[in-house]
């Protein structure tokens, strides 16, 4: 089944279907993200340390990646177009919930049950793409349907900032209420066009059966290299990248809003990947790809880390959403590819071990910022990336040369 380069109805998926889950993704990206360059502000508005304030990030990124383990079975026994919309509604009342908090304690437990709503989005997406469209034509499809998710951090770090400086904590969260109710109410529309699954339901206990389905998963030795170099990419990328705007303002005492809009060259990167992916696929293929991204990012972040000037950030931004996005695509397109008798468990376990090693990167480095400040955390991110994209491109390399060995 090959796909048209069309973001909105490429051939394999029901009409109206990749967009709707594109904006999905950005509201699930926005709300990652959007308390990034809110950090400083949130220490101080309820008086506690830098450290504690990143709590917000950490408990997000730490429930989204946990909920995957319940979210893939419920996308392959009730349809992962329904689950996505399900979630949909269930983030904006999380959303809802932060607006309402009253204080750090109670923020931290709403962007909990927000990481666990907005667990089943961006992944079950990738999967009910990677169900729909071919293996060869998926990944320049998987790119398209991440421009959502790349504009949604994007969006998320601007209007973060923004409310740092000017709009007060709680409107964009709001905002982001209103966006998932639309959203919800639009996926409700576009799934009477997408098939429901046909199987029967499974006997057996339900937990031991979900359990059943990871360790299959987990048993394939290629999905393991896959699992592993995602989580060490979460660790190493976001660990440094959630403490951007904070080097930012702290180093160059720039204001948290500007801090936050130069954040959107990230998302530019990413945006020049997703409509570029497909002759860079078919020029580079998956080894260099994954090689080269780890370095770009590797080679912006100690630029940004040693830069002169604030305004280095800005290319600086762009080169590593660049470099990210041809890293994390190319692993993503295994992860739909590496169990696909089980793929919604199989993209859930991906996106379990890439928010794990994102919530503890960001962790370490809360920890770290306050005895070491920005730069070091920077360094370290950048070597581990450089390290993350090599090593796993020459095992992708040995992978392709075993497959064509067994086919031959």
């Amino acid at each position: 089944m090959p796909s048209s380069p069309d973001l909105a109805a490429p051939r394999g998926l029901p009409p109206g279907a990749l967009l709707a889950l594109g904006l999905c993704a950005f509201g699930s990206a926005f709300a990652m993200r959007l308390t990034d360059p809110l950090l400083p502000r949130l220490a101080s508005e309820f008086s506690v340390s830098l450290a504690q304030a990143a709590q917000v990030v950490t408990v997000f990124s730490m429930a989204y990646g946990l909920a995957q383990l319940l979210f893939g079975p419920l996308g392959d026994r009730f349809g992962k177009f329904r689950v996505i919309g399900w979630a949909a509604m269930a983030c904006a009342l999380a959303s809802a919930a932060c607006a309402l908090a009253p204080g750090h304690a109670a923020l931290v437990a709403a962007r909990l049950v927000a990481g666990v709503a907005a667990a089943a989005i961006i992944p079950l997406s990738m999967a009910f793409i990677g169900d729909m469209v071919a293996y060869a034509d998926r990944q320049p499809v998987l790119a398209r349907f991440l421009v959502g998710q790349i504009l949604g951090m994007s969006s998320g770090v601007v209007v973060g900032g923004l409310a740092a400086d000017h709009l007060g904590l709680r409107l964009p969260f709001w905002g982001l209420a209103v966006w998932f109710v639309a959203i919800a109410l639009t996926m409700q529309r576009v799934g009477r066009r997408v098939p429901r699954p046909s199987g029967a339901p499974v006997a057996g206990h339900p937990v031991r059966r979900m359990a059943g389905e990871f360790a299959k998963v987990l048993a394939v030795p290629w999905a393991r290299v896959v699992l592993a170099t995602v989580f060490l990419e979460g660790a190493c990328i976001f660990g440094a990248f959630a403490f951007i705007a904070v080097h930012l303002h702290a180093v160059f005492d720039l204001p948290l809003a500007a801090a936050g809009a130069t954040l959107m060259a990230f998302g530019a990167g990413g945006i020049l990947f997703a409509f570029g992916a497909r002759p860079l696929v078919a020029r580079m293929g998956e080894t260099r790809l994954a090689a080269w991204g780890g370095a770009i990012v590797a080679l912006a972040l100690l630029g940004m880390a040693w830069a002169p000037a604030w305004w280095w950030a800005v290319p600086g931004c762009l080169a590593a959403g660049l470099g990210f996005y041809m890293l994390h695509n190319t692993l993503q397109t295994n992860a739909t590819q590496m169990a696909p008798e089980r793929r919604g468990a199989a993209v859930s376990s991906f996106a379990c071990c890439f928010f794990l090693g994102q919530a503890i990167g960001v962790w370490l480095a809360g920890l770290s910022v306050a005895e070491h400040g920005t730069r070091p955390l920077m360094v370290v991110g950048a070597l581990g990336t450089l390290a993350v994209g090599a090593v796993f491109g020459r095992l992708r390399a040995r992978q392709s040369a075993r497959t064509l060995a067994a086919a031959a």
